[in-house]
């Protein structure tokens, strides 16, 4: 079981279609599991991210090891990678933990546009 970060949902290869392909706003989805450092690192990151901009973009994880089917389908290799999904479709993609501040100028385009 991942330890999902605070204020951020965890879906599963069941619920990713309607909760990542089907929201209206932009959603960040990390792709995590359990035993990835850097994806622990990067749950406050994450949570605070999730708090200060629920109105521009959803974030949730998802666990690689548990709903594999997703991950493979978008071709995910390692954790954590970060990917932005709008309208249904992926629209950026970034792999590995960052700070906060690089994190929130690599989303700006994303976030301007809601």
């Amino acid at each position: 079981m991942i330890h999902v970060a605070e204020g951020v949902a965890e879906v599963t290869d069941t619920t990713f279609d309607g909760e990542v392909l089907g929201a209206d706003l932009p959603v960040l989805v990390e792709f995590t599991a359990d035993w990835c450092g850097p994806c622990r690192q990067l749950a406050p990151v994450l949570s605070s991210i999730a708090a200060e901009e629920a109105e521009r973009i959803k974030i949730v994880q998802l666990d690689v090891d548990t709903s594999p089917g997703t991950a493979s389908r978008y071709a995910v290799l390692s954790t954590p990678t970060l990917m932005v999904f709008r309208s249904g479709e992926p629209v950026k993609s970034m792999v590995g933990a960052r700070p906060k501040r690089r994190l929130l100028q690599e989303l700006e385009d994303v976030l301007e546009t809601v």
